[in-house]
């Protein structure tokens, strides 16, 4: 199966140039993706267009990631209703260095002629003066064209129509510009005949392939993924809520296997073929084997196990599925001490954060005094609503039930200051205690 083949079958193909096919089909076509290092770790929207190049390297193919240390410093309007704010230079190379990090884990960078690479555009552009830019390349491409391009025309539009985008600044007007000239200086310097992106990268890719045309009377080729979106159709941006992060310090391996698992059944169906390398007929069964027990999830834990493995480690993924069995009633106390604190954390994020004075809890008597008066009433509104349902056995703390003889301050606390309390069978708090 060639590379089109195997992004058309995976539904992440949305178009490429004519001539692509063939290009690709003659020998080892070098190809590369650019990514913007302003943040210091890329999140699953960048993924899905890493997974392009790992495809092109799969296929044999030459693999090139182009961390934009220049364009950083700009912006790229495509999809966006609002200028970025500009980037120093110190916190944009240390942005490349963990988008570096991350790039290792999924290309192979030491195996023979197809090894992946990595450049930086700033190595180029950083000698290049505005005069020099402007004879060089601006001459080349008409305003006209430029205008044509749809990032430019749903900002210019917008900010016409009085819309809530703020229009379009010469900065950002110039991005095409500058994205065109990477394609040609790789073009030129590491024949590079292939730009691959998301589909909202489509006006800045053939900007590149019409300025290697121009210039130098080259042919070159563009080929766009489809663009992975939110729920809620928001695409994945490093300015945008709600991302799911590569990183572990911004999205912690529990908090991204939970993501997975937590999917509607028919992104499941549509992502596994995205974000893993499972084969086509592994992935068949295992949606034949959902559609027959959807309880199960077996899509979703599959597409989970895969990408939590592969971003993060073996190790993180058992510990976020222990820790995930945890909040489903199993395990007992040693299984929340387990849990390193952030883990911990992680696993109540967004329950009531409860905080307790140590005084507090060492002067509550009774457990219904510790889970009513001790935490102003935020668990339990009166003694008598907590004594009521420990009677009835249904409050535990710490996966332990109590009972009204249990002392409020009787319990072990959890590297030292923590308690989790659950109510019922869904509702979880989780008592901090402080000096």
């Amino acid at each position: 199966m060639n590379l089109i083949e195997e992004l058309r079958w995976r539904g992440m193909l949305h178009d490429f140039m004519p001539g692509t096919a063939e290009q690709l089909a003659s020998g080892m076509t070098t190809g590369y993706i650019g990514f913007d290092p302003t943040a210091h770790s890329l999140h699953i929207g960048n993924l899905a267009t890493i997974m392009l190049l790992v495809h092109l390297q799969r296929a044999g193919h030459k693999p090139i990631a182009l961390v934009g240390g220049a364009t950083g410093m700009i912006g790229d309007p495509s999809g966006k209703s609002a200028e970025r704010n500009l980037l120093s230079e110190e916190v944009l190379q240390a942005n490349q260095a963990g988008i570096h990090k991350q790039l290792t884990k999924f290309l192979d960078f030491n195996c023979g002629a197809n090894s992946a690479e990595m450049v930086n555009n700033y190595d180029w552009f950083k000698e290049f003066s505005f005069l020099g830019f402007l004879r060089e390349v601006g001459k080349h491409l008409t305003v006209n064209y430029m205008m044509s391009k749809d990032s430019v025309k749903k900002r210019i539009n917008a900010d016409e129509e009085g819309d809530r985008a703020e229009g379009l600044s010469y900065t950002e007007f110039a991005y095409q510009l500058i994205q065109g000239y990477d394609f040609y200086h790789l073009y030129k310097h590491k024949n590079v005949l292939l730009q691959m992106g998301a589909s909202d990268q489509w006006g800045n890719i053939t900007t590149g392939t019409e300025l290697i045309r121009r210039i130098d009377g080259g042919k070159a080729f563009a080929l766009v993924g489809k663009l992975v979106t939110k729920a809620d159709g928001t695409k994945f941006g490093k300015s945008e809520g709600g991302n799911v992060w590569l990183d572990p310090t911004l999205t912690s391996p529990y908090q991204f296997y939970q993501f997975w698992l937590n999917l509607a059944d028919d992104e499941a169906k549509k992502l596994i073929k995205v974000y893993t390398l499972l084969p086509q007929e592994e992935i068949e069964a295992l949606v034949s084997q959902h559609d027959e027990a959807p309880h199960l999830r077996t899509l979703q834990k599959a597409l989970a196990k895969d990408v939590t493995t592969r971003v993060h480690s073996a190790e993180d993924y058992l510990a976020a599925v222990e820790a995930s069995e945890i909040l489903f009633g199993k395990g007992d106390i040693s299984a929340l001490k387990k849990l390193p604190e952030a883990l911990l954390l992680a696993v109540f994020e967004g329950v009531p954060l409860v905080s307790v004075t140590r005084q507090n809890l060492e002067n509550a008597a009774t457990v219904s005094d510790l889970l009513a008066e001790a935490t102003h009433n935020q668990i339990f509104e009166s003694k008598g609503e907590a004594k009521r349902m420990i009677q009835n056995g249904g409050v535990s703390i710490n996966r332990q039930k109590v009972t009204l003889n249990d002392a409020g301050n009787a319990f072990e606390l959890l590297h030292h200051k923590y308690l989790v309390v659950q109510k019922g069978k869904k509702n979880y708090f989780l008592i901090a205690v402080s000096e």
